[in-house]
């Protein structure tokens, strides 16, 4: 697996890492979680060393996997997680109560700790901007926690380039963690340039448009009733109808290059820049093998010139998240 180097201080991780959210929470019923072990392991035997995780995924419960699978292999690799949401223990995740106060943070850091099993959290993102507290408190928090040896790397997660700013001016920001592909691709406007001047990585989280990019998914598909996708405009059968006819491109493209719809978008991905690092999520083993076999497929430059001009006579149909959601557009 080639790897590639988020930041400017050196956190190298796997060209294309894993997104472990699925596993527990958001597309349907919780999974096995003897098989999502299994396929935790699977994937560092196979190169990927870039895990990502979240408090919220469960709530809780994702960390808990995501410790379990790994503790095998303690200090060999990334584990990215976040904070920013109030949890209620008893009643689980309120999406739309944001909290990112500092004596929070440090909670959630101690509890995160213990929930993954390690001594230190590589990556700290937090996962969503609290209008509620300045980003300056919010990147002083962490910045204790890395002076005191419990977090090596700040992140953040969908903020706007002031934002990016702003924190970067006190702790230094490594990864920008924020939706990106071939489908939603606002960010190469103003926070792409924003984070290249600044030397800051970009984890491209549902690079393969959650699933729907792979090709496996239409406009009669039903998914569970507890499936976030359930309430994503893109997801409804006008939205997947219109948008087909970028899975058709990349169904193309593919098949001009022996590949899946899916390793296309992802080698798209990582035909961007150096610095972006794509996180698919999945549940299944031939998946991720298929995803890491992604960064071995080459786009050329008259490739990408001729994806991008296909691309750009699809109009996407459907916003990304409705109203009520807007909260959670960092999950």
């Amino acid at each position: 697996m080639q790897k590639r180097t988020l930041g400017t201080n050196g956190l190298e991780v796997s060209a294309i890492g894993l997104g472990c959210m699925g596993m527990s929470f958001g597309y349907g019923e919780p999974k096995d979680e003897d098989e999502m072990v299994a396929l935790l392991r699977a994937a560092v035997e196979r190169g990927i060393t870039f895990f990502d995780t979240a408090e919220i995924y469960g709530p809780f419960t994702n960390e808990k996997l995501v410790g379990r699978g790994l503790a095998p292999y303690k200090g060999k690799l990334v584990i990215a997680t976040k904070f920013g949401f109030d949890i209620d223990p008893s009643t689980g995740a309120n999406l739309s109560a944001l909290n990112s106060r500092p004596e929070h943070i440090k909670q959630v850091a101690e509890a995160s700790l213990k929930r993954l099993g390690v001594d230190v959290i590589d990556l700290f993102y937090q996962h969503r901007v609290d209008p509620n507290v300045p980003i300056e408190e919010v990147a002083g928090a962490v910045k204790q926690l890395i002076d005191q040896g419990k977090v090596r790397h700040f992140g953040l997660s969908e903020a706007g380039a002031q934002t990016i700013r702003r924190a970067h001016s006190v702790q230094p920001v490594t990864a920008l963690q924020s939706e990106y592909s071939l489908w939603f691709r606002e960010h190469e406007k103003e926070i792409l340039p924003t984070v290249e001047e600044l030397g800051i990585g970009f984890v491209a989280y549902s690079p393969l448009g959650k699933g729907f990019l792979t090709g496996a998914i239409n406009d009669k598909t039903k998914f569970e009733g507890n499936d976030i996708r359930n309430k994503l405009p893109r997801f409804g059968p006008e939205g997947m109808k219109a948008n087909q006819a970028l899975v058709d491109l990349l169904a193309a493209v593919a098949e001009r290059k022996n590949a899946t719809p899916a390793q296309i978008a992802l080698a798209w991905v990582l035909a961007q820049k150096p610095w972006i690092v794509p996180i698919p999520g999945t549940t299944k083993v031939k998946r991720v093998e298929e995803n890491i076999e992604a960064a071995t497929i080459e786009l050329t430059p008259r490739d990408l010139e001729q994806i991008n001009e296909a691309a750009a006579k699809i109009d996407i149909v459907g916003e990304r998240y409705p109203e009520q959601m807007k909260s959670m557009t960092g999950l």
